[in-house]
């Protein structure tokens, strides 16, 4: 316990000294906590507004479609069929309101709402004779509400109200959209197409509707109805947690990164540690329990800004009824918690364990662990020579630095070919089932995950970058002022050691193309989805050279403000 206790106090005041190093790994990990937490929300709320409508709603648990009553009422007879309700003539027509003319789908209801399917009025009343009852999600797209007037088939009707349903999914995951009238009014107007009967069906068993449907043509699970119903949703949660985990995989180098500078940095101060009587383990767990701390803080960060956003995104369709506050669960608080630090824990281990093992008086002499020369060739630029000397030293700083690049290259391809088929998917939602000018619930909930992910992307590439760029520098400090000492320009150095730090980024971003586009058909694959994943060459074209021009931005930063330190005092403190 007392060591326990040393370590938590040694960690505390390196972190009170070191505030800066402390929140870079905090935004990093925070970055990836806040995208889980997401995740799990929306999963956690794709499945309540449908129960909740249903339950309104008195949801049926197969819908079953016809043109012959004499179909249903057998089906009505059927083995496994609990009750059934008189069936509702369904026809399409045309509707006008305003400047707006599409289709619509008219179903023909008692005034009397019926025990099986009855529509949950949400705003006005329900229907009356010369009125009509508009689907909410349809409702919206062609913002009207209670009292508008609207035109079916040239005849007009006053908006009576606007419900929800769970006997057909909502607009436009449904197409055309729903509008609800009496009987008799339905029996007077023209059909654009043959006339159809839709009769809601209550089963013994609702968790057999897909057996019983795939006995019975013409029948839709409830299963199939909320799949569609919840496919933005659905969609979301799927994006969300695989782009944690790409997230995980940043976070994790960037701990890994600084955690091998702090090492270059702390050398002497881990011998001075050893020479007081300090265990390897002491010191290893000092180091850990270090970052340990700010991996709960990111936890609680990312908990916190990540309910705070989750009713931008767990919002549902507006065809269903909201759950209220998607609050996290205790699952998702420990699911976050054992994230954060376990990628902490595991980026962290090694490189602690392999620093608290250097000999004593090896930590007192030398803050840098002697480095592995490898050749590099000669006939370079002076520039360009030195930089690769020094960091081909550091291989595996240089190859997590080129894995973080090529997983951030990967991600912002694959968003990219993510919203190109959003692009393409709204460019396919016209026609006259369609209102113009109204926008897609399910490509626009994508575009907000695309944009979210591509800025969680980018800002923990961002942190790595500049975590390799400081942990060069500081190993590099001694060599730097030496070449300085004989002649060197500060601005030979930065310019060295960042065309140093471009040749792996390039390469790594250069095949980080191919990985975006092989994950994003994988991730078709999986999804059964018949997107093309197909990216402009010219935005392929563009992300080479603007992920090298970040790179040199970010990089150049730390490497010049340490290439202008004072050559005298450095090499006395080495």
């Amino acid at each position: 316990m007392g060591r326990v206790l040393l370590a938590c106090r040694l960690a505390w005041r390196d972190l009170r000294r070191r505030r800066a190093q402390a929140v870079l790994l905090l935004v990093a990990i925070a970055a990836t906590t806040t995208t889980l937490t997401l995740g799990l929300l929306v999963r956690n709320a794709a499945d309540d507004p449908w129960e909740r409508t249903r339950a309104a709603t008195a949801g049926p648990d197969a819908v079953a479609t016809a043109t012959d009553a004499r179909a249903l009422q057998a089906l009505a007879k059927a083995d496994g069929v609990a009750d059934a309700v008189r069936p509702f003539p369904t026809f399409a027509v045309r509707l006008g309101v305003r400047d707006v003319q599409v289709n619509a789908v008219v179903q023909g209801r008692d005034i009397t709402p019926s025990r099986i399917d009855r529509p949950h009025v949400t705003s006005g009343a329900w229907l009356r004779r010369g009125s009509v009852v508009v689907e909410r999600a349809f409702a919206d797209a062609l913002r009207v509400r209670p009292g508008d007037e609207i035109t079916l088939s040239g005849r007009r009707f006053t908006v009576a109200g606007i419900a929800v349903t769970t006997g057909r999914a909502p607009y436009p995951s449904s197409t055309p959209g729903l509008i609800w009238t009496t009987r008799a009014d339905a029996a007077r107007l023209p059909a654009l197409a043959q006339r159809r009967l839709t009769m809601p069906l209550r089963l013994d068993a609702p968790s057999a509707a897909p057996a019983f449907a795939a006995r019975h043509p013409g029948v839709t699970p409830w299963q199939d109805l909320s799949a569609y119903a919840t496919a933005e949703l659905r969609l979301a949660n799927n994006a969300l947690i695989t782009g944690a985990w790409a997230l995980a995989v940043l976070a994790g180098l960037c701990v890994a990164l600084l955690v091998g500078g702090r090492l270059a940095e702390q050398s002497r101060r881990v011998g001075l540690l050893k020479a007081a009587g300090a265990t390897p383990a002491v010191v290893a767990l000092t180091l850990l329990a270090e970052h340990l701390f700010i991996a709960v803080a990111a936890a609680v960060v990312g908990l916190l800004a990540g309910w705070a956003a989750s009713p931008l995104l767990t919002g549902p369709n507006a065809g269903l009824l909201a759950s209220g506050d998607t609050a996290p669960t205790p699952g998702v608080v420990a699911a976050v918690l054992l994230l954060a630090l376990g990628v902490t824990a595991t980026a962290t281990a090694f490189p602690a364990l392999r620093g608290a093992r250097v000999t004593t008086a090896h930590a007192l002499r030398a803050p840098v662990r002697p480095p592995r020369r490898l050749g590099v060739p000669s006939g370079l630029p002076v520039t360009l020579l030195l930089g690769l000397r020094i960091a081909a030293r550091r291989v595996r700083r240089t190859i997590l630095a080129a894995l973080s690049t090529a997983v951030t290259v990967a991600m912002i391809v694959a968003a990219l070919a993510m919203n190109r088929d959003v692009a393409r998917m709204d460019g396919r939602a016209t026609g006259p089932d369609f209102v113009p000018g109204a926008g897609n619930p399910v490509t626009e909930r994508v575009s907000q995950i695309v944009l979210v992910l591509a800025v969680a992307m980018l800002l923990l590439a961002a942190v790595n970058a500049v975590l390799t760029a400081w942990a060069t520098s500081l190993d590099t400090l001694r060599t730097s002022a030496l070449a300085r000492a004989l002649g060197a320009t500060p601005r030979q150095i930065t310019s060295g050691l960042v065309a140093a730090h471009l040749l792996p980024a390039a390469v790594a971003a250069a095949g980080g193309i191919p990985l975006g586009l092989t994950v994003y058909a994988a991730a078709r694959a999986v999804g059964d989805s018949s997107a093309s994943g197909q990216v402009p060459i010219l935005w392929l074209a563009a992300v080479l050279p603007t992920a090298l021009a970040a790179v040199t931005a970010l990089t150049a930063i730390p490497i010049r403000h340490a290439a202008t330190r004072p050559v005298a005092p450095t090499l006395r403190a080495t």
